[in-house]
């Protein structure tokens, strides 16, 4: 039976390259990067050399990179470190709406210590206005968060205008590029951010590392204290055979985008145009244009999505329904309720995000499988069958 995983947004197959290169780092060079010994060298030279391979794919310094073990990690040490250790200035946060749950969650966090925050709308397109950041903004605010591309809807925001009105403003800027990196040219100096968060399992890396870049000069406290890894801004040993493949996925995607890019796009505007003229009462959900080249993602009408991933997952295919956090969750996307969908159309969401070596003949099974799938869960929703006589009683 054919297959398709076009999951990618919770995660993506180690390639074959980063694994060779982090082997040799469970047995023979085991070392902590932080002996002085010459086992203990060549740990800490791999994870000099990550550094620099990381740094490169975003064009920053290399002393710049701090390694954590996730997307969510970053997004904490970004958020509540760059808010502590800046608050002299003011305890105001400004936020989008549609902020990943490890923002909004470490934005709570610090409210229970007295900060305020705000909350910026996005449009139907789920893109964040510039304008409305900079009204956001007070004497109190002391950072600004906006992610550079949303996971569940694949919008693309406008960072750089962002990133100019705080600079304007004096107030730091953080983006949660975790969805981004790797997967799309990010440049931190043309962006303009002073903090990025990044994750290795977003582009043929290892779960367990990821990274985030903090400009030179701007003051972060850290989460995690104990030893002076990380600079003394994350305490604990490195975990060295991740953040080794990390910097090779790193290295790897920044030569290969481009080439990867080109061909994602046409398999990703193939399964929008087929999806939509092949099923009525279809939502494409993001912007239609500024999204990710991989990123695909609807709201079907009268059928729940956790159906449709189990559905799909029977014929061979994986996909998701909402974020991976959140996709255990019976609760509407946040995402999609900040956008304008209501609550029964959010909850028929579907999100197909494509891995590298998809092919043509992949998005030709999902849309030869799907709209069979929506017309049986279709048939057995009471919603639909209401839909159905409506249009009759409208049409006599």
């Amino acid at each position: 039976m054919p297959g398709l995983y076009a999951d990618r947004q919770a995660a993506t197959p180690v390639r074959p390259e980063v694994l060779e290169a982090m082997l040799p780092y469970f047995r023979e060079n085991f070392g902590n990067a932080q002996s002085l010994h010459s086992i203990g060298q060549k740990a800490s030279e791999a994870l000099e050399k990550a550094r620099e391979q990381v740094a490169s794919l975003i064009n920053c310094q290399p002393e710049e990179i701090i390694f954590v073990a996730s997307g969510s990690e970053a997004n904490n040490l970004a958020i509540k470190g760059l808010a502590l250790a800046n608050q002299a200035k003011g305890k105001h946060l400004v936020i989008s709406a549609i902020e990943h749950v490890s923002v909004l969650k470490s934005v709570k966090f610090l409210e229970k210590l007295g900060f305020r925050s705000t909350v910026v709308p996005v449009d139907e397109y789920g893109r964040v206005h510039p304008d409305q950041v900079a009204e956001a903004i007070t004497s109190e605010t002391v950072l600004v968060s906006v992610m550079m591309a949303n996971n569940e809807v694949g919008t693309i925001q406008p960072i750089a205008e962002i990133s100019r009105i705080c600079k304007e403003k004096g107030v730091l800027f953080h983006s949660d590029g975790v969805a981004a990196v790797g997967n799309i040219p990010v440049d931190v100096k043309t962006s303009g951010v002073n903090a990025l968060s990044l994750a290795a399992d977003q582009f043929g890396g290892p779960k367990g590392a990821a990274a985030l870049y903090v400009k030179k000069g701007v003051k972060l406290a850290p989460l995690i204290d104990g030893g002076n890894q990380e600079g003394g801004r994350r305490g604990g040993t490195e975990n060295v055979p991740a953040i080794v493949g990390l910097g090779v996925a790193a290295q790897l995607s920044a030569r290969e985008m481009e080439e990867r890019n080109r061909k994602l796009v046409v398999l990703r505007d193939k399964l929008i145009q087929g999806v939509l003229a092949r099923i009525d009462e279809v939502i494409l959900t993001g912007h239609p244009i500024e999204r990710l080249p991989h990123h695909v993602s609807f709201c079907v009408k009268f059928v729940e999505g956790e159906s449709m991933l189990l559905s799909l997952d029977l014929k061979g295919i994986q996909v998701a329904s909402g974020s991976a956090c959140t996709s255990k969750s019976l609760r509407a996307s946040h995402v999609l309720l900040a956008m304008g969908i209501d609550q029964a159309t959010a909850q028929g969401s579907l999100v197909i995000s494509l891995l590298d070596e998809a092919r043509g003949e992949e998005v030709d099974y999902f849309l030869e499988i799907f709209p069979p799938i929506v017309q049986r869960l279709r048939q057995m929703s009471p919603l639909y069958t209401k839909h159905l006589q409506e249009k009759k009683d409208v049409h006599g």
